[in-house]
């Protein structure tokens, strides 16, 4: 390596110092995972993470990090988890996401492989299929026959109010994601995040600027731009074109990994980030987007 690459990465570590991944993706999982919760904590750790947030599509993680407690207590890093509304949960079922919040939950992820729009989707994206024997998915409906939030969403978003929780909008359609925020707001939400808004949501630029202004991040999977990864769709310039338009200050970026045959969700970020700043980014706007914004979206 380099002496300007040494110098580059060292840049990149010491950015990544204090950084928060709001979307990790480790087992258990009927979808192949590469690590664990445990290793991905101890991961993030080695890397001066200060909080991670793991996810499943198909259950509540919040008592998997319960269960870990003993192995993740000697650790600095904090490790959250919530839980995703898909048929595997029953949808849009306050019951369930009751449950997770008032046992720790953080994160409210509506319909993910669920959404219609995933469904539709689904292998255009290439994205992975479980490991285990599972029924397909049917379309958890998020909007009425008028085309207005569903009374259950309305309870889930009740939930999330009174939790103080976040709000992540999951593999809706973009259309959908903005009825779903306006209403949010309308409610007193006031923590939301837009998962991946050109990863089948497929919002413009122009768009998620608009969903910005109305309290929500953007979140960006680092996972879409590593050519390493089974993910990789755009190349970096994608995704400067998204930051300048919503700003570094309402956007985020995560890892959206920890599935078999992908880089680690560290891997991914030293990659990235060293990437940001050779392309001129400053460092403080790579501080809030991998770590900033988070930590207050957390509460940290």
């Amino acid at each position: 390596m380099q002496a300007d690459e040494r110098s580059l990465e060292e840049a990149a570590r010491e950015a990544l110092r204090g950084a928060v991944d709001l979307h990790v993706h480790p087992g258990p999982s009927p979808f192949p995972r590469r690590i664990g919760i445990v290793e991905a904590a101890q991961q993030a750790e080695a890397m001066g993470f200060r909080a991670i947030v793991v996810k499943s599509h198909h259950h509540s993680m919040v008592t998997d990090v319960l269960a870990s407690r003993s192995a993740l207590e000697p650790l600095s890093v904090r490790v959250f988890a919530g839980i995703a509304l898909n048929n595997q949960v029953g949808g849009l079922n306050p019951y369930a996401v009751e449950t997770a919040l008032a046992m720790g939950g953080k994160v409210v992820w509506f319909p993910t492989i669920a959404a219609a729009k995933h469904i539709r989707a689904h292998h255009h994206y290439r994205f992975p299929t479980s490991s285990v024997q599972l029924r397909p998915d049917e379309p958890v409906p998020l909007l009425d026959e008028n085309g207005r939030l569903r009374p259950q969403a309305y309870e889930v978003l009740e939930l999330i109010k009174q939790h103080d929780a976040v709000l992540a909008t999951g593999h809706l359609d973009a259309d959908e994601v903005d009825v779903l925020l306006r209403a949010a707001r309308e409610v007193g939400v006031q923590r939301m995040v837009v998962n991946h808004p050109n990863f089948v949501v497929e919002a413009t630029p122009e768009v998620c600027r608009e969903w910005g202004r109305l309290g929500a991040f953007i979140e960006h999977s680092l996972c879409m731009y590593d050519d390493r990864s089974t993910f990789y769709h755009w190349p970096l310039e994608v995704l400067l074109t998204y930051v300048r338009q919503v700003g570094p200050e309402r956007t985020l970026l995560v890892s959206d990994l920890g599935q078999a045959n992908n880089p680690l969700p560290t891997e991914s970020y030293l990659r990235l980030v060293m990437q940001l700043l050779r392309a001129g980014v400053p460092r403080r706007d790579v501080e809030l987007m991998v770590g900033g914004n988070a930590a207050s979206l957390l509460g940290l």
